[in-house]
């Protein structure tokens, strides 16, 4: 019979509109503005006593809040506002202090019902208000720093090397390098090595209380070639930090000559991201001084996870963490978590050297974290905050070597499964070649202006009215019935779009005009194939099946041309081109199965197996 559906088609087109309307129904509940309160260390724990003290201190301030709860991985406290969210934060972090990163966020509102089957709003972008902005300042000086300890390294070893006997070789505040001498003789000898090895040097001499001295400072190239190392070398670990955390469509890129911005857009746990991105940390592999060892050739240090335990270290790195070439976190045998390193073949071949001599000693690995405290001070009447940075090392385990070591082994001793995972991660991500700050925080609105997202909102509101009055005056009973295919459309559209959790960015929003036009322009190929048929004088429900049945092919070619180009521009696009393809891409698939199949159903149900003289169309 024509112009029906068999019992099983009819009900799976109805299924899939069922759960397409069940998957796109999250998003309807908006997110709240959150600040997110969790541990700075795996000793600071988030529990009901803390969530008191925190509403205490926002009642104070006088800020208003919707709830507090207590999550998994900290606190979560909800705001009406915005504005409640950034004077929230403000005061939770200046009363709190050090031991608690406090860092905004946008918790979901979705039903629990919902979240149950795995329903969820979709990602917005960052130009829809849709994740964190962090603007990181990396420390130049630092990296400089750390360069000149590497090349008093060299300078030792070159000078060895030629059996030039020097006394000190000593880095110096100003960020400068001297090296002392007994003799003058003995100090030019060496300022010729050094002008040959090391071309960068600007090197000069001098005497001073009967010693010779050189004096080593480094060119405006070489410092300007450092720091621009340290920003390629911080993007690439950021980047490889955020990849970690699974955020779609984030931005790492450099700003000026020391600032870096990254954007997570949709992000859920922005305590967690500003707790790993920020995290200037690395390990140090240290054998445990011997019981006779000198102070001068020691260092004592504490346990991370056991304040006031301490153990004497030697002074010389066996390596650190930039010899890890892979960190997984797992768990021993006993259960504990731990973490398993793999090292480079220099870094492999450090380790056998040192631990082929080590037998039976312990070894230690040694967690630093360079951090920033901010103080405010007055200068001249007015508050100036300033930023004094300091370094915090912590021994994580320590463990009697019983053979020598490889290229692979374990880090025992963690705490919980959350430290050996965020460690994993941070190796795997690699160091950072200089310590990096955080110099603003916030939930980024609209990159392109409150204004511009209300004007575009507005168009597709009007354009899609416009569409819906169109069809209904132009077509009819067929009008209204494309107009209901279309509303499916862009529920279909928005429900696959959460499932896949793609990124909505305001180009997006133009793939879905885009797609209303896509959409209507299939069915009003069908609706003039019907008139054709019709004025040949066709009956109505032979002239009903050969438009729909003559007009596919048209539809399909169409159709799929478009979806080669949004294909084309996802693969080679980047941003905000990704997101108006991803839209795109989804709402062509959608349009083509509302206009093909939820048309003809909707069709099929009102004229189908009727005898019907004339239609109105």
């Amino acid at each position: 019979m024509l112009n029906r559906f068999s019992i099983w088609k009819s009900a799976l087109i109805i299924l899939v509109l069922f759960f397409a309307g069940l998957y796109a129904l999250p998003n309807l509940y908006p997110d709240d503005f959150a600040v997110q309160l969790t541990g700075n260390n795996q000793s600071t724990q988030v529990d009901e006593q803390t969530l008191t003290r925190v509403e205490a201190i926002l009642k104070s301030s006088g800020v208003e809040f919707k709830s507090s709860e207590l999550q998994e991985r900290g606190g979560l406290i909800r705001f009406n506002d915005g504005e409640s969210q950034l004077r929230g934060r403000e005061a939770l972090a200046e009363a709190l202090g050090q031991s608690y990163v406090v860092a905004l966020n946008l918790a979901p509102t979705t039903p629990e019902w919902l979240t149950s089957i795995g329903a969820g709003p979709m990602k917005l972008g960052l130009d829809l208000r849709g994740g964190v902005h962090f603007l990181l300042e990396v420390d130049m000086a630092q990296a400089v720093s750390q360069r000149l300890d590497v090349y008093v390294s060299d300078i030792k070893g070159n000078l060895r090397k030629e059996r030039l006997r020097y006394r000190e070789v000593e880095h110096l505040e100003d960020g400068s390098l001297s090296v002392r001498f007994a003799d003058a003789a003995t100090r030019d000898e060496a300022s010729s090595l050094l002008a040959r090895t090391f071309p960068e040097f600007l090197i000069t001499d001098g005497e001073a209380e009967g010693n010779a001295y050189l004096y080593i400072t480094l060119s405006e190239a070489t410092l300007r070639e450092i720091e621009d190392y340290a920003i390629k070398q911080n993007l690439t670990t950021l980047r490889n930090r955020v990849n970690e955390l699974g955020v779609a469509e984030p931005l790492v890129q450099r700003q000026g000559r020391n600032r870096i911005v990254v954007q997570l857009p949709g992000i859920q746990d922005a305590a967690a991201a500003k707790r790993i991105i920020g995290k200037t940390a690395n390990l140090e592999f240290r054998l445990e001084a011997k019981p006779d060892a000198s102070r001068a050739t020691t260092e004592t240090y504490e346990f991370r996870s056991q304040p006031g335990r301490t153990a004497a270290l030697e002074k010389d790195i066996i390596i650190t963490g930039s010899s890890v070439a892979n960190a997984q976190s797992n768990f021993d045998e006993n259960g504990q978590p731990q973490v398993s390193i793999t090292l480079d073949s220099k870094g492999g071949q450090l380790m056998g050297r040192v631990t082929r001599d080590a037998i039976q000693r312990r070894m230690a690995v040694l967690f630093v974290e360079h951090k920033a405290r901010t103080v405010t001070e007055t200068v001249e009447g007015e508050k100036v905050e300033k930023r004094i940075p300091y370094v915090e090392k912590g021994i994580i385990s320590l463990a009697t070597i019983q053979s020598a070591l490889g290229s692979s082994f374990r880090i025992t001793g963690l705490e919980n499964p959350q430290e050996s995972s965020e460690l994993a991660l941070l190796l795997r991500a690699g160091a950072l070649a200089a310590p990096i700050y955080f110099v603003e925080e916030r939930t980024v609105g609209p990159s392109m202006g409150a204004e511009n997202i209300e004007l575009g909102t507005l168009s597709v509101q009007i354009g899609f009215a416009l569409v819906l009055l169109f069809m209904l005056v132009y077509y009819k009973v067929f009008g209204l019935v494309a107009n209901i295919a279309l509303t499916l459309n862009l529920v279909l559209l928005v429900a696959v779009m959460s499932i896949l959790s793609a990124t909505l960015t305001l180009p997006g929003i133009a793939g879905i005009v885009l797609t209303v036009g896509m959409a209507v322009d299939a069915n009003v190929l069908i609706f003039e194939r019907i008139k054709e048929e019709l004025k040949i004088g066709m009956p109505v429900q032979s002239a009903i099946h050969s438009g729909f049945a003559r007009a596919f092919t048209t539809i399909l070619d169409a159709n799929v041309t478009t979806l080669l180009a949004a294909v084309i521009l996802f693969a080679m696009g980047t941003g905000p081109v990704k997101g108006f393809a991803i839209t795109l891409s989804v709402g062509i698939l959608t349009s083509m199965f509302t206009a093909i199949l939820v048309t003809r159903l909707m069709v099929n149900f009102i004229y189908g197996g009727k005898q019907i003289k004339s239609v109105k169309i």
